[in-house]
């Protein structure tokens, strides 16, 4: 059905230097297999799935499918016979029109057969296409939400909508590139059993990049090992899977639930509604009433759409509750968290927020970012930025409203000061960046509690590595040495080697600094790895307090996350329990 015979990928950078994505790649897949491709961030998985999709050109070797044969030199047309043969899936792909389900697919199924969706005439569509694309849906396991409206339809419910167009298509081959890995237990159980019924009922063949294990042992009937852009080894999923973490990092020891110290944060009777007009869609987030001690780490579990992140916002003052409070601990006195002023300035100086869309910023070294960042959340930032708001003639609650904006991500933060006609330099111009020449002597404790070397800071953000980004991101954050670190899904991607080391760091932090953890994760194994306690959510309500253990535990059960399971007895099998 396909074979990649000795494919080879360089990417010229702009300093004249080279990298070599794929390196003499060979390798084929059956008609009707699924075939999994495993490896850590960096080494090819995606590059391989475009150049497959033919969209992306290759230097060396030849690819066939089925009757298509496309080598590195061949024409657009050929790459173009790819394209017809493949449909593609990516991970955060949700382009759908404001229409029903059945409307999405029929739209699809039209432009299929008459080159363009957009003139789709919906009454005459119906009538040809309407038993097509219900039987597609019913593939997908959307059959029962057909006439719902699309935009407001699960996450999950939306990636099978997604692949469901895709099929329309009538590709020979469907790509996946790391499907639901963002997702909950329960909506990646939904997208799994997607995934094995189009493959099983319809005999569509399917090539799965991730590096998840548990997707690839529930999912795959081979897997490949790629290293380095190199095929490494390939071999049942229990085989490959063990070869790929068995270099792993032993994890940190716990810190004692128990070695904690008073409730630094506070909420009361928190509510927050939101009403979504257009398919009457409602969330409630009510009657929240929790605590965090000093020291701990708490994670909020819970399905996708539970109010886990509309919870993290308010707690940490960026949204404003529709009734309830929120209170931090500072100088042993309580601070309302939802009433601006110097002091919650204050205590926001001693917070770090990481948000699921972290970035560094591309062409910035590290040493020029951190020091933007203590210019933020320096000691004695609050105290100067006072001064020159009074000669700004900005209100300390102003002032206030504005320090809040540099919690949020780059994008939102602008969006924000357009909106009241400000320019994102007044930012600049209140918290200047903090001298260069000292930015080192903080670097160095966060940097060595992350295992990051100190020539990082030299480096600009393209020149690090998947795993470094993602802890030069949290030593940005950690630069202040803040009190307490507020943490939204912002490691869900990584793979389980790169997560094994950020979860080392998490916990080092933890115990050398004493900072206190809140956070969001899908990722069930992290969190019980890192986490000393957990509070379950659902309907924005909250369920369950207590060990992470026990919670995962029954949020798995509650989820139905077969492919979970069947993971937990393969690491027990490996374990040689």
């Amino acid at each position: 059905m396909i074979n990649v015979e000795n494919v080879s990928k360089i990417y010229k950078m702009k300093d004249g230097g080279e990298i070599k994505a794929l390196d003499n790649i060979s390798f084929n897949v059956e008609k009707g297999e699924i075939v999994g491709i495993i490896g850590m961030s960096g080494s090819g998985k995606s590059t391989l799935l475009r150049i497959l999709r033919g969209v992306e050109s290759f230097d060396s070797g030849d690819i066939t499918m089925d009757d298509v044969k496309v080598s590195h030199d061949s024409s657009a047309h050929y790459m173009h016979k790819l394209r017809d043969a493949t449909a593609i899936h990516l991970q955060r792909s949700f382009g759908l029109w404001p229409e029903t389900a059945i409307e999405n697919v029929i739209r699809k199924l039209y432009g299929t057969k008459y080159s363009d969706e957009t003139q789709t005439n919906m009454k005459y569509a119906f009538d040809e296409f309407e038993d097509e694309a219900m039987e597609l849906l019913r593939v997908v396991g959307l059959d029962d939400k057909a006439y719902h409206f699309a935009p407001v339809l699960s996450g999950g419910e939306k990636q099978r909508l997604i692949m469901a167009r895709q099929l329309a298509k009538k590709p020979k081959v469907l790509l996946l590139d790391e499907p639901a890995t963002m997702s909950c237990p329960k909506t990646k159980q939904e997208v799994l059993d997607a995934i094995k019924n189009i493959n099983q009922k319809l005999g569509v063949t399917v090539i799965v990049v991730s590096h998840l294990p548990e997707i690839h042992e529930y999912l795959s009937d081979r897997l490949i090992l790629m290293e380095n852009g190199k095929i490494i080894d390939e071999g049942s999923p229990e085989t490959i899977i063990a070869e790929f973490v068995k270099n792993m990092d032993a994890p940190e020891p716990s810190r004692d639930p128990l070695n904690v110290g008073e409730p630094v944060i506070k909420t009361e009777n928190l509510e927050k509604n939101f009403v979504l007009i257009k398919g009457g869609k409602v969330l409630e987030v009510e009657d929240i009433n929790f605590n965090v001690k000093e020291g701990e780490i708490v994670s909020l579990i819970g399905p996708s759409g539970a109010g886990k992140t509309v919870l993290l916002r308010m707690v940490a003052g960026i949204d404003y509750p529709d009734a309830g409070k929120v209170y931090f601990k500072f100088n042993d006195k309580w601070v309302d968290m939802h009433q601006p002023g110097i002091k919650r300035m204050n205590v926001r100086r001693k917070m770090g927020f990481m948000h699921q869309e972290f970035a560094l910023v591309h062409h910035a070294t590290i040493k020029s970012q951190i020091a933007s960042r203590l210019g933020i959340k320096g000691e004695n930032v609050v105290g100067e930025a006072k001064k020159r708001a009074e000669e700004l003639g900005i209100s300390d609650k102003v002032l206030d409203m504005l320090y809040q904006l540099t919690d949020l991500p780059e994008v939102e933060a602008k969006h924000q000061l357009e909106k009241i006609g400000l320019s994102p330099s007044i930012l600049d111009e209140l918290f200047p960046s903090f001298p260069d020449t000292e930015v080192k002597e903080y670097a160095e404790k966060v940097f060595g509690a992350l295992d990051l070397p100190l020539d990082i800071l030299e480096r600009r953000s393209y020149e690090l590595s998947g795993g470094q980004k993602v802890r030069t991101a949290i030593a940005l954050v950690l630069a202040s040495q803040p009190d307490i670190l507020i943490l939204d899904e912002p490691f869900g991607d990584l793979d389980p080697i790169t997560l094994r080391t950020v979860s080392n760091s998490l916990k080092k932090i933890n115990k050398k600094f004493n900072t206190t953890i809140l956070m969001v994760s899908h990722h069930v194994d992290f969190i019980e790895e890192v986490t000393t306690r957990a509070i379950m959510m659902e309907d924005g309500n909250l369920v369950m307090d207590g060990d992470p253990h026990k919670l995962c535990n029954t949020f798995v059960e509650r989820c139905h996350a077969d492919y979970l399971k069947d993971f937990n007895e393969l690491k027990k099998q490996m374990a040689g329990v």
